[in-house]
């Protein structure tokens, strides 16, 4: 690679803020703590003392619990000036990676708020000499989910780190905070089509391949089946294209349309965000899926290992607190054509005037990577719309498609995005196989992979990879659909009424300034940049005492009985949170079953 004295600077657009240099943290696994030799703490007082369960130990004990409170809360208050900070940085992309604008959509006709970044640099190293001009380019989608851009090279060991080091050219796309005003689901995939077609034509009309991450996953499906031949395989990282697939009682997102009474109260939401959606409240739909988690666990994780975890925390809640918006055209069309209708795997999405979306019309290879432990976008959702659009093996093989699946385990949705591990041997095994996959004869094929050293930073041949080909009658994603027809009935008549008698009233007394009320106001927002000193005065006095706990950190030997009862408590707090959240998730299907099931035979009922 050439020196930081030879290469090209990177040229930074105008809108882009001043962009901060981050560090790459590893993550550790949650809840392990690292045992260290017990030193006496007058040699160092960094370092634990065997515990005796004297008097001293239980003191040793008490003093390591206030250091360490105080340290948690001097990183919440980091966490609330990070998001403040990033708010008004206009909310940049978190890309752990140099990079250049070459389209902004914001500049089309009809305008996007996206824009085409190319990776330029990785630290003080030029790429341009290093890539593989044999290879095709890479194009990496982010969700636009409810938060920000950059997850996909959220750090070195990432989606674009791996494919960078397989010598390929990346390009990334990204989105702004703000929708364009009106702005649609058809003017979205005008743009990402002009994107692909410029990343062609720089690399030779090579077709490139697509990455789509969760909900980008079914825009560049979208994407393929509207503009035949445009791209080259395509890679769906835990992306969602069958809704109404999933366990009952594992999975009850699906659900929340028909519980919720469909579609309205998006619209509502829109309306009195004076035509925006606030991404804020797709992010606290996650964090309601998994409470124990989200709401307790990365928090009493970070808690027990406040010297190991401050900065990975801080790192990766810099991108979740940072919220984005879609247009109320945007949103009405995800809910009602995606969540709640399920018209993609139909082919019934109307894009524009005679653009009818059928997946039948994809012909790109299609690589689709899915984790059993993902309870936003399970493998049935994932793979169950194959048998709705290819009712037999035979039918797949005809439309002259191959279709690879990839399921891992255990990691979990945002594992399939953020993990080193996955991305140095998964997603780099991926892109290493796409010739073979190319290759293969149609049909359907499960990706597997052989890896004895369970290292993930090993080489071919190393590791190994091969393809055993399924049967599309064999993936078993059945589903109540007549019931989930229902819903989608009950929400066309709800909608209705209140585009007839609410909205009008809604967006008469909507204005800017509610709309950042409202904003604002929102819990997502509330609960984390009131820590901070520039909202809660207070908290300067904790940033004074974590400095002096730092100072004098001392900490209690791991083997301490008061350490082993703390984790307990900590660890029955969650347990008693997952159970609450198991019943929940069975009522809520059993309520659903109730409104929407077979003894329900009447419409609107």
């Amino acid at each position: 690679m050439k020196n930081a004295s030879t290469r090209k600077k990177p040229t930074t657009p105008v809108s882009a803020p001043p962009r901060r240099r981050r560090r790459t943290v590893p993550i550790r696994d949650a809840g392990k703590t690292t045992k260290v030799a017990a030193e006496p703490l007058a040699q160092n007082a960094n370092q634990p003392a065997v515990s005796n369960g004297s008097f001293g130990d239980a003191l040793r004990y008490q003093v390591d619990l206030w250091q360490r409170s105080i340290m948690f809360l001097d990183v919440l208050r980091q966490r609330g000036n990070n998001m403040l900070e990033h708010e008004q940085a206009g909310l940049p992309p978190l890309l752990d990676f140099e990079y250049e604008t070459l389209l902004d959509g914001r500049t089309f006709d009809p305008p996007a708020n996206y824009a085409l970044l190319r990776i330029t640099a990785v630290g003080d190293d030029c790429l341009e000499d290093c890539l593989d001009k044999t290879k095709p380019p890479v194009i990496i989608v982010d969700p636009r989910a409810g938060h920000g851009p950059g997850i996909g090279g959220f750090k070195r060991d990432s989606e674009v780190g791996i494919a960078l080091h397989e010598g390929h050219a990346v390009y990334f796309v990204v989105f702004f905070p703000e929708p364009c005003p009106g702005q649609t689901l058809a003017d979205v995939l005008h743009a990402l089509r002009r994107f692909v077609e410029y990343v062609s034509a720089r690399h030779g009309g090579k077709p490139p391949i697509l990455y789509g991450n969760c909900q980008a996953g079914w825009a560049v499906t979208l994407l393929a089946a509207g503009c035949e031949g445009l791209a080259g395989p395509v890679v769906l990282n835990g992306s969602p294209l069958s809704y109404w697939a999933g366990e009952s009682g594992v999975n009850p997102m699906r659900l929340a349309g028909g519980l919720l009474g469909g579609a309205w109260l998006s619209h509502f939401l829109a309306d009195f965000g004076d035509g925006q959606f606030d991404g804020a409240w797709l992010a606290q739909n996650f964090e309601s899926l998994k409470p124990e988690g989200a709401l307790w666990g990365k928090y009493a994780n970070l808690f027990a290992n406040i010297d190991t975890e401050r900065e990975r925390f801080l790192e990766f809640e810099r991108w979740w607190n940072g919220f984005y918006m879609l247009s109320r055209e945007e949103i009405m069309a995800i809910v009602e054509n995606l969540f709640i209708g399920n018209k993609l795997e139909k082919g019934k999405i109307r894009i524009c005037p005679g653009c009818n979306i059928d997946l039948k019309r994809i012909r790109n290879p299609l690589v689709i990577f899915a984790s059993q432990g993902d309870n936003i976008t399970p493998p049935d959702q994932a793979l169950g719309w194959i048998p709705a659009v290819y009712a037999t093996t035979a039918e797949l093989k005809k439309a002259g498609q191959r279709i690879v699946y990839l399921i891992n385990p255990h990691v979990g949705h945002l594992g399939i995005f953020v993990s080193a591990k996955v991305a140095r041997l998964e997603h780099r095994a991926i892109l290493e196989s796409l010739d073979e996959i190319e290759a293969l004869p149609t049909g359907l094929y499960e990706m597997k992979i052989d890896n004895p050293t369970a290292d993930p930073d090993c080489r071919r041949p190393q590791y190994s990879v091969h393809f055993e080909e399924r049967r599309v009658e064999d993936l078993d994603c059945e589903y109540p659909q007549e019931a989930f027809e229902r819903v989608q009935r009950v929400s066309e008549f709800n909608d209705s009424m209140y585009s007839t008698f609410v909205s009008p009233w809604v967006r008469a007394v909507a204005n800017p300034w509610s709309a950042e009320l409202m904003k604002w106001m929102h819990p997502a927002r509330t609960s984390r940049y009131l820590w901070s000193e520039k909202i809660n005065p207070w908290m300067a006095g904790i940033a004074a005492l974590a400095s002096v706990a730092q100072q004098y950190r001392e900490k209690v030997a791991p083997d301490s009985p008061f350490l082993e009862t703390e984790r307990a408590f900590l660890q029955g707090v969650s347990e008693i949170l997952k159970q609450s959240r198991v019943a929940r998730d069975q009522a809520y299907e059993q309520i659903f079953e109730q409104l929407y099931g077979q003894g329900n035979t009447q419409d609107g009922k």
